[in-house]
């Protein structure tokens, strides 16, 4: 290795239009060579670099001449034209300013009049420097105003990363929900069940809790794009509704908000405000243990307000649990001891015979209308057809209140059980027992009305 530094003189040519006057490599070779002797520079390299564009810096001369740099053999770098080194100014300035400044070379340039070791000549790197920079921020600007625009229409924003649960279709440019989308179907069940981001990530396969959680809060999942802080509607098909993402969030806040303790909330998502129909959640309340408020009077939670002025009360959590344990173990106790005879099946054999006689009448007017054409028949069948199509309705209707009824019976059959065993049931299980028995718990005031879905209408 020489000890004494040289300057690198670079030419450069990509085609045979370029072997014209001043553009072939002997012409930038004799150029370049004259510089050297006008200044007295003696030691000095040729870098030749032919049939190369000057597109990218991917040339093997260059990346010789830049390796040589980086060990401290070049003073200077000389070239014939500024786009000998590069046509690229984004690659010009990065030489210049990463390469050749920080290892003390000067950069010449014959055609520019350009010596970075003058003033004037580091002024136009300035001015250089300055217009790329505008040319970036110019472009940037562009692409996200396209890219806005184009999620505004609901489509993806392309690329990137893809949310878990779904693939990107690039021909329609919209996400596709995959083969894990069930997973994320899942995910929220179970939280909304009770579980632990912990658990639902061993359960699910993730690796971290964290992961688990990152899941469950993007919008994405329910129909939405999130694009710089603002919100639009997406075309894409959402994996879970609006609604279930809106409940696991509040549930996610009420376990984060003052480091309260999910094992705390039995009643969580149950509660709504009789006042303004918002949600009502959980808040530690000092030493004294904890209340549940309406979210329109939470400052912190404005896109879960439904009024500003809402003044419903506070009420302690342990006793409006209370109440509510105590409330569903007497109702179920009343109707378990009061339950009448199952009329169902009686009333709808009877109407299935009725639509039976009125069917084969109905077939006896059509044949009798065929071979008579009498119009007077027409206003029979009308009348006849609507009065089956009734008695259909009225079957179906029978059929889904039975259906009900039943699943409310098997619902009586687990609360006997449950309350036998309560006080040996985890906080975890008294919630899936309260979840499975009651649809809703409206606080107005001093007065609660609980709704259950075994009955059509609330006590309380």
């Amino acid at each position: 290795m020489r000890n004494d530094k040289h300057a690198a003189l670079y030419c450069r040519v990509s085609t045979d239009a370029q072997f014209e006057e001043g553009y072939s490599v002997e012409a930038q070779r004799e150029m370049l060579t004259a510089y050297c002797v006008s200044r007295g520079i003696e030691h000095y390299e040729h870098y030749i670099d032919g049939g190369y564009s000057g597109s990218n810096i991917d040339r093997p001369e260059l990346s010789r001449m830049v390796s040589d740099i980086k060990n401290g053999l070049v003073s200077h770098v000389v070239v014939y034209k500024l786009d000998r080194l590069s046509r690229s100014q984004k690659d010009t300035l990065y030489l210049i300013e990463d390469v050749l400044i920080p290892n003390g070379v000067s950069f010449v340039s014959l055609n520019e009049n350009m010596d970075t070791s003058t003033p004037i000549g580091r002024a136009m790197l300035g001015i250089m420097s300055a217009f790329a920079q505008l040319e970036r921020e110019t472009i940037r600007e562009r692409t996200r105003m396209g890219m806005k625009e184009r999620i505004k229409s609901g489509l993806w924003r392309g690329g990137g990363k893809i949310p878990f649960g779904y693939d990107y279709d690039p021909e329609k440019g919209i996400l596709v929900p995959n083969s894990d989308a069930p997973t994320v179907r899942l995910m929220y069940d179970l939280y909304l069940r009770g579980w632990s981001m912990m658990r639902i990530a061993r359960y699910t396969g993730l690796k971290y809790e964290r992961l688990a959680e990152q899941i469950l809060k993007r919008r994405t999942n329910a129909g939405f794009i999130v694009y710089n802080g603002e919100e639009y509607r997406g075309k894409h098909e959402a994996i879970v509704s609006e609604k279930t993402y809106n409940d696991a969030m509040r549930l996610l806040d009420e376990r984060s908000r003052g480091n309260l303790n999910p094992s705390k909330c039995l009643l969580a998502g149950l509660v709504v405000c009789g006042v303004c129909g918002a949600k009502m959640r959980y808040q530690k309340w000092g030493k004294s243990g904890y209340k549940i408020y309406c979210y329109s009077q939470d400052k912190g939670k404005p896109h879960l307000h439904r009024s500003e002025n809402c003044d419903n009360c506070k009420i302690w959590a342990d006793e409006l649990e209370n109440s509510v344990i105590s409330d569903l173990f007497s109702m179920s106790a009343k109707i378990s001891g009061g339950e009448s005879p199952d009329t169902s099946a009686d009333v709808s054999d009877l109407l299935s015979k009725q639509a039976d006689k009125l069917t084969k009448k109905l077939k006896n007017l059509y044949n009798l209308y065929g071979e008579t054409a009498d119009e007077a028949l027409t206003e029979t069948i009308s009348s006849v057809r609507a009065e089956l199509e009734s008695v259909k309705k009225r079957i179906s209707t029978i059929e889904e209140e039975a259906k009900d009824g039943e699943a409310a019976r098997e619902r009586l059959k687990k609360l006997d059980t449950a309350e036998e065993a309560w006080e040996y049931m985890t906080q975890e299980e008294k919630q899936n027992v309260l979840r499975s028995c009651i649809e809703r718990i409206v606080v107005t005031y001093d007065r609660t009305d609980i709704y259950y879905k075994m009955l059509t209408d609330g006590g309380g």
